[in-house]
């Protein structure tokens, strides 16, 4: 396996999710929405910049960089808190339209898990927790749009004809 091949598909990735995260926001109709969606296009580029610290590290003959997903983690990685607090009733009722953006959104982040998680089964040692952290990220904050397109769509379906 060529763990450099790995990594630049990934950072590729990472870059069309920030791009997607950043696109959409202007697009949302709620503030709380367009808000997690800038916040994700922040969290995107601490992958970007973790997936380009294993590219260095690879390129100076090292196998990983695992101090810096570490530091990463320490200083705010999307939360299950930050979740949480985000959603609420009123949030949910105005995100109606926005259900096909946070479908998409989830799908997205649903994706880099299962990269991520296939390219670890065919590593191991330092490459393999690097990949497995980028999994645990991206699992977070598929379960945050998850839990969020499923509530909105609940609200959506629960409404009464003519909205």
């Amino acid at each position: 396996m060529d763990i450099r091949k790995i990594y630049g598909y990934a950072l590729q990735r990472e870059i069309e999710g920030k791009r997607f995260f950043e696109t959409n926001a202007s697009r949302l109709s709620h503030a709380a929405a367009v808000a997690a969606f800038n916040r994700l296009a922040g969290e995107e580029q601490k992958h970007i910049e973790y997936v380009q610290a294993q590219i260095n590290a690879l390129e100076a003959g090292k196998t990983a960089d695992v101090a810096f997903g570490l530091e990463l983690d320490k200083s705010g990685v999307f939360s299950q808190r930050a979740a949480a607090e985000f959603i609420d009733q009123t949030v949910l009722e105005a995100m109606v339209p926005d259900l096909p953006v946070l479908r998409m959104a989830y799908l997205i982040e649903q994706d880099f898990v299962e990269f991520y998680e296939q390219a670890a089964q065919k590593t191991d040692g330092e490459v393999r927790q690097v990949l497995e952290t980028l999994a645990a990220w991206e699992r977070r904050h598929a379960a945050f749009f998850k839990q969020l397109h499923d509530q909105a769509f609940d609200e959506y379906a629960n409404m009464p004809w003519g909205g």
